[in-house]
Order: C-alpha cells, then sequence, then structure tokens
C-alpha cells in the first residue's frame, strides 16, 4: 500500500518546489520513493497474471518516473514533479503501445491505462483497426463495468477536422477521430492507504486489459 508520509512528503512540495528544500527533505524523497517502487513490484506480480505481456520480473525502479523535471523549454521551472508516476508497458519496457499507469498525487490521484497520444504510424493503424473491427472496440468501451469505472470513453481529445482518409458520414467517426485512446479512474488519495490497494490497483487495469489488447493488436 502507499503509506500516508507518501502523500505528505507530495503535499508539501508543492508549496516547497525549490531545490533547497527538497535537498532539506531527501530522505523523505528517498522513503516515499522506495515505497512507491515496492508497491509497483507487488502490482506487477498481479498484473502478469492478468496481462501476459506484463513482464512480472521487471525492475519495478524502471516503472517508477523520474520526479525530476526536464525544464529545459518549459516556461515551468519547477525542479520537480509533484507526483509519482508508475508506467507498466503491457509489451516490454522500450516496445511503445499500450500500458497501465497511476499517477499518485495529493488530490488527484487516477489509474489509466491504453495508448496516449499514440505516434503517427501508430495512430493511423489504430483508427484502421477501428474502422475494420469497430465493434470489437465498441464491446469493450460501451460495456456497464467499463463505464461505471472510466465514463465515456469517446470523451477524450478529438480532431477538429475528419481524418483524410474517411468521411463526416461515418457512423464510428467519433471514435475516429480521437486523438487518444484512454481509460481514466479518479480516486480518492485514502483508497490507497488500505491493505488491499494492490489488488484494487490490478482490478481496475483487469477492466483496462481488453482495450490494451485490441491497441496492441492494431500496431502488431
Amino acid at each position: 500500500m502507499i503509506q500516508p508520509h507518501t502523500f505528505d512528503f507530495l503535499k508539501e512540495l508543492v508549496e516547497n518546489n525549490n531545490r533547497e528544500w527538497f535537498q532539506t527533505n531527501k530522505e523523505r524523497y528517498e522513503a516515499a520513493r522506495e515505497n512507491v517502487i515496492e508497491f509497483t513490484g507487488e502490482l506487477l506480480k498481479q498484473m502478469h497474471k492478468i496481462d501476459p505481456g506484463v513482464d512480472e520480473n521487471l525492475d519495478p525502479k524502471k516503472c517508477v518516473m523520474r520526479i525530476y523535471r526536464d525544464i529545459r523549454f518549459s516556461k515551468n521551472k519547477t525542479p520537480y514533479k509533484n507526483h509519482f508516476g508508475i508506467s507498466i508497458p503491457s509489451k516490454g519496457l522500450k516496445a511503445g503501445g499500450a500500458e497501465y499507469f497511476l499517477h499518485i498525487s495529493s488530490g488527484n490521484t487516477f489509474i489509466a491505462g491504453g495508448y496516449w497520444m499514440p505516434e503517427a504510424n501508430h495512430l493511423k493503424a489504430i483508427r484502421q483497426e477501428i474502422d475494420y473491427n469497430a465493434n470489437d472496440l465498441k464491446k469493450i468501451i460501451d460495456g456497464k463495468e467499463f463505464v461505471k469505472l472510466f465514463g465515456d470513453f469517446r470523451k477524450q481529445d478529438q480532431l477538429k477536422n475528419v481524418p483524410k482518409e474517411y468521411s463526416a458520414d461515418n457512423e464510428i467517426i467519433d471514435l475516429l477521430k480521437l486523438k487518444s485512446f484512454v481509460a481514466f479512474h479518479q480516486l480518492k488519495d485514502e483508497r490507497l492507504f488500505l491493505k488491499d490497494s494492490v489488488t484494487f490497483a490490478a482490478a481496475v487495469c483487469a477492466k483496462i486489459y481488453p482495450l490494451n489488447v485490441f491497441l496492441n493488436n492494431a500496431i502488431a
């Protein structure tokens, strides 16, 4: 489970996002990071049972994203992220494609999965797969449990214009105009304090698994 001290650190980091405070609180950061790494290791074991494409022997440290921000080309010059991100790929660490993601942040914790902003060739392949097999995708995203957990899949960033390969009167144009293909579930921070938090996170990801299969098959 994620310990309350991890959220306490992140909450204070928001208010003190500078190198001096961070260095003074480096031990607290290391403790929080180790907590997230331990959580990730347990989650990987459960995720492999759900999605065989997840490597249960993957070093959990490689799934926990860096807290240090790249500020070279950003107007926001705060040096640290105010969250921990856990990225679990469903086809190996550097394969590219669909993944599972856990965002741990004070007041903004969520579990997500799918494929965010695919590169151009992957986006084209996914749209083609949707065009050919729309019913397969609709069975996933319109299922009662999926909608209950993640809401309306179609209500995420879409192109303003119709993709040039398709016509505006296509009956699934709302799916073909999507820029990303992500399932998103917000939860209260306190949910991760419970002893079954790893099992809970894995259960949410299990509902994302069919979506990831569809997306990965499209770009295979």
